[in-house]
């Protein structure tokens, strides 16, 4: 209740990228001081051996991860781990630093418990990445997210995710690949059949050859057709990909209660939250009654509640990941999650 009456409203009358990190930097500190990490870690994680999932030869100690985006170079996943989060996804990198898109490019609509973004893939590069997680004092898994640089031609994307994997393979303990965003231009295009069977394959062909090869999902948007979708369960079962992250943000903007005038306003930029959970459930449960249960699925997409995450598991998703559900539902949200589960199998 304090989260949401008091916190969130002071929060919420910021900037919201800017507030983002002033807000995860003031932890940060805060955590680095004596028994403070250890008090947080009382007060969010829900340990329990029912939570406990394995997956791709991974242990997760619990479902819920902090989906990328918010993560994204690797500076906040080990306080995101005192809020009780099984894994972490970082990212999304690209092989050099970038800096996305003109600011305001993030917007909270709070009619509809929603976030309308079009970052660009801001980030600092693999590099920094790499130096910070050669630091990682945790033992959460933390997935890399990778992606293509905007100026990059999607004929010659393949090699910056290559780029990336390559750099982050020994920092990592799972890759996602970023072909949906809807911010960096022409990158949807790598969803296509062709290009995406071409780029899986060669990250899986370079994988089989380091001793100690890692998971690779495809993350893909809500925004495919069943046709596409169905594309998607043909690739993944040709290259033996270990699995998909069902969905990234959308383009649509159907059925908003916010005021029309605003989102003309805000423009263009992928939409997450609340509006994108039933599609999002819809691919998943699409994909896992076309799959026959030959890959893994993360579900994300418009989980705000502990109800949806049921959902979302309910529907076929095997973990699940939140962001725009977190920053309205603040810091107890993995909590109540993990015992909503528990409660189930009790």
């Amino acid at each position: 209740m304090f989260y949401k009456s008091i916190l969130r409203p002071l929060l919420f009358s910021f900037s919201t990228e800017r507030i983002h990190y002033f807000t995860m930097n003031s932890f940060k500190n805060l955590s680095a001081l004596p028994f403070v990490s250890s008090i947080f870690r009382s007060l969010y994680v829900k340990s329990d051996p029912k939570l406990e999932r394995e997956f791709f030869g991974l242990r997760f100690k619990n479902p819920v991860g902090m989906a990328a985006g918010f993560d994204k170079n690797a500076m906040y996943y080990n306080q995101l781990a005192d809020l009780g989060f099984g894994f972490v996804e970082v990212g999304t990198v690209t092989p050099v630093p970038q800096d996305g898109n003109p600011q305001p490019r993030l917007f909270r609509l709070p009619a509809d418990q929603g976030l309308i973004n079009r970052m660009g893939f801001n980030n600092g590069g693999v590099e920094e990445m790499v130096e910070r997680l050669k630091k990682r004092n945790t033992d959460i898994i933390i997935g890399g997210n990778i992606g293509k640089n905007k100026v990059t031609p999607n004929e010659n994307a393949t090699d910056d995710y290559m780029k990336c994997f390559n750099a982050l393979h020994p920092y990592v303990d799972y890759f996602a690949v970023n072909v949906s965003s809807p911010n960096t231009p022409g990158l949807r295009e790598l969803q296509e059949k062709e290009p995406l069977t071409h780029l899986l394959n060669t990250l899986k062909k370079a994988n089989a050859q380091i001793a100690k090869p890692r998971p690779i999902l495809l993350k893909i948007a809500p925004d495919l057709t069943n046709e596409q979708l169905d594309d998607i369960i043909d690739i993944i079962k040709e290259t033996g990909l270990d699995g998909v992250i069902a969905t990234n943000t959308t383009n649509s903007r159907a059925g908003l209660k916010e005021d029309s005038t605003r989102i003309e306003e805000i423009g263009a930029g992928g939409l997450s939250g609340a509006p994108v959970r039933v599609r999002s459930t819809e691919v998943i449960r699409y994909l896992k009654a076309g799959s026959e249960n030959k890959f893994k699925i993360i579900g994300v997409g418009g989980i705000v509640s502990p109800q949806d995450a049921l959902e979302k598991l309910d529907a076929g998703a095997d973990l699940i990941q939140v962001y725009s559900g977190f920053v309205y539902e603040g810091p107890s949200m993995c909590k109540k999650i993990n015992k909503a589960i528990l409660e189930r199998t009790a």
